[in-house]
């Protein structure tokens, strides 16, 4: 990874925000030759709490993107995950995910960017966006010119409040994630992942998933509480008691839950945004729309916004002059777009509702689910033809 030097620059497109998002269309824009400027506060991205796993669909997305071989170095591969439900293991699903320490994939990609697009560090001071040219001002006096600006700053809200463009609630403190190491080594482990689901919607939890990054087994666990409650303070003081109360029944498969770290917590509020439509900015990932982790949808999410902008759009806005806010409109009426928007928004608030919800109708759903699924069960045990231990039963 090179960082630019300071002083005037003139881009085709300049990028804020060196996370996922902006990291991965700067390096997709790079190589299909177009002049770029990623603009990032951190040469080296810090230790952050975010997303810690992907499934075999959202790898396909950087296959897709010819991103897979940066990828794949960056990521612990495994399969055989043991899923309890009801208090009872369920099935074991044969299915690849891929986890990773959030901050060391960043910075991997960050890496690996191609030489002709180096990071600009620096925080962005002022912001003036018109239907032709985009002039950004960094806080050392450094002045970037671009035919577009892409806005990819997550969860921060400066640059989109220099813009003049307002993030909306949908669902605020909708849900919590939740993220530690156990004290037991991926070597010592007679299993390969763990997902265990709550019992009771009175325990407000979606689920809780074990798998190994590198040579240790973490955790990650989401919850339908706030980090105000007493129910989140109890648990950081002692994750251990609260899991082996909470699910006994996978407590000897996780070392009894002794945790070997802080427990990290990140309150989640599902959020879109008004007022984006304007000359000359675009806005992708979560500086447009946040949804839900508990479903697993967000990275997906992300690289769809990457991909539409890099193979569709910004290739046909560069062709002609201008950069009015008709022209960038056709990406946010993007159907592919807007199907994978819509899609993380409904299983984020579905998601909550079949777990939370104490009315009828939702309360009849899970009894239907759960019923096929011990059902499910039943059949499962009348087919091994007597009494046995389940795989990984203690």
């Amino acid at each position: 990874m090179t960082t630019a030097a300071a002083g005037p620059t003139e881009v085709d497109v300049a990028i804020i925000g060196a996370g996922m998002a902006g990291t991965t269309l700067a390096t997709l824009l790079g190589n299909a030759g177009r002049k770029v400027a990623l603009i990032d506060p951190h040469r080296v991205h810090h230790d952050e709490f975010r997303a810690e796993k992907i499934g075999a669909d959202q790898m396909q997305l950087f296959q897709k993107l010819g991103l897979d071989k940066v990828v794949m170095p960056l990521v612990t591969p495994f399969t055989d995950i043991d899923v309890f439900r009801l208090g009872q293991f369920f099935a074991r699903e044969k299915k690849w995910e891929y986890a990773f320490s959030y901050g060391a994939l960043i910075n991997g990609l960050r890496d690996a960017l191609p030489p002709q697009v180096p990071i600009t560090i620096g925080k962005v001071a002022e912001v003036s966006t018109g239907p032709d040219r985009q002039r950004l001002v960094l806080a050392d006096g450094a002045v970037i010119d671009a035919r577009l600006l892409v806005v990819a700053t997550g969860y921060s809200e400066l640059v989109r409040r220099a813009i003049g463009v307002e993030r909306v609630e949908l669902s605020k403190a909708h849900s919590l994630s939740m993220g530690f190491d156990l004290a037991l080594a991926r070597r010592d482990c007679a299993f390969g992942a763990v997902t265990c689901y709550g019992k009771r919607a009175s325990d407000r939890v979606a689920y809780l998933t074990v798998f190994p990054i590198g040579d240790k087994m973490r955790t990650n666990m989401f919850v339908y509480r706030t980090v105000a409650e007493q129910w989140t303070r109890d648990f950081r003081a002692d994750p251990q008691k609260m899991l082996c109360e909470l699910m006994p029944e996978i407590a000897a498969q996780c070392g009894n839950f002794e945790v070997a770290s802080p427990v990290e917590v990140r309150q989640v509020n599902l959020t879109t945004t008004q007022g984006h439509r304007r000359d000359g900015v675009v806005f992708i990932g979560d500086a447009f729309v946040t949804t839900c982790p508990t479903p697993g949808v967000g990275i997906g999410r992300v690289m769809v916004d990457v991909d539409q902008l890099h193979s569709v759009h910004i290739p046909r806005w560069l062709e002609t002059p201008g950069m009015a806010a008709d022209k960038i409109g056709a990406f946010y009426d993007d159907p592919v777009k807007v199907a994978a928007d819509k899609a993380g928004m409904r299983v984020s608030f579905y998601a909550k509702q079949i777990t939370t919800e104490t009315g009828l109708e939702w309360r009849v759903r899970r009894l239907r689910n759960n019923a096929a699924r011990q059902l499910m069960i039943i059949g499962r045990k009348m087919r091994h033809l007597g009494p046995r231990r389940e795989p990984g039963m203690a």
